[in-house]
């Protein structure tokens, strides 16, 4: 059940003016291809936030939000005109190798196996024109939605997050994004309490009810009995700086029954942290979710 509110107007149109030609002809190639084949999909990432914040940001790669089952049949479509797409992560990302170190974005879900893409990103999808080109942008809270989780050390996002709540929260379906983070709402009350930390004059964007929703549930958790499981949900928020923890015996909460993870699919997402020669740890760049 979801609250019907009207699609809003996008207060900034502008598009990001840094990526050269040759960029972006293959950025609206990927477009074109799929809009082409008929696959659904969603603009996010640097060009979403830009048109959302007004804020550019310019990457080397381009983020695209498809649902699960319509990945490989993106994938067969960028094959079929030579390109080399490869299912990098089976629980979250594809990738399309471009010319030169450019590259395309296949995202299906996030790299904590939580936000998946379903009908509901389309349902609220924002429109936009992003490389000269009329696109679908992931709604605002599906953005926060996925990227509130992004806490790495050499990457947090929660910048991201106040700077769309700044710019979006008035219009916000936010029964909506409550929701979306379920059993994790304490990281969405925690980007909720900075964001009035951050921009004091704004705060009352965020509804009087939703906070003390949440502050309920806060009250309410502390007079309830203390878990005796040992599970971690460090993980959710970085798959590196939790895991001492994980050797130490925590479960992590990113397998079932608290997650959508398999061992394998953890495993192969710790694998792909690079480590450099001071033992300094920093994770495969995974676009700009």
């Amino acid at each position: 059940m979801h609250t019907d509110i009207p699609t809003p107007k996008l207060s900034h149109t502008s598009e990001p003016s840094g990526p050269d030609e040759a960029t972006r002809a293959f950025y609206r190639q990927a477009i074109d291809l799929l809009d082409g084949a008929g696959v659904p999909f969603l603009v996010g990432g640097a060009y979403a936030f830009c048109q959302y914040t007004g804020i550019e940001r310019h990457t080397r790669d381009f983020d695209l939000f498809l649902k699960r089952d319509d990945v490989e049949r993106a994938m067969e479509v960028f094959r079929k005109q030579g390109f080399e797409p490869e299912m990098r992560f089976d629980h979250w990302l594809g990738k399309v190798y471009g010319p030169g170190d450019l590259f395309v974005d296949l995202i299906f879900s996030s790299g904590n196996g939580i936000a998946d893409v379903d009908d509901l990103w389309f349902e609220f999808a924002t429109p936009g024109r992003v490389f000269e080109r009329d696109v679908k942008l992931c709604p605002p809270e599906e953005m926060i939605w996925s990227k509130a989780f992004i806490q790495e050390r050499e990457r947090f996002d929660g910048a991201d997050v106040a700077h769309i709540l700044k710019a979006r929260a008035d219009r916000m379906d936010w029964p909506r994004l409550i929701a979306r983070f379920g059993q994790n709402w304490r990281v969405l009350y925690s980007h909720l309490v900075m964001f009035g930390y951050i921009y004091p004059d704004h705060r009352a964007l965020v509804p009087s009810w939703a906070m003390t929703e949440l502050n309920t549930r806060l009250i309410e958790e502390t007079t309830t009995a203390v878990p005796v499981d040992r599970v971690c949900n460090g993980p959710v928020l970085s798959r590196q700086q939790y895991l001492p923890d994980l050797a130490e015996g925590y479960e992590d909460a990113r397998l079932a029954p608290a997650g959508n993870m398999t061992e394998e699919q953890v495993a192969a997402w710790t694998e792909a942290i690079k480590v450099d020669g001071d033992g300094a740890t920093s994770p495969e760049p995974a676009g700009d979710r």
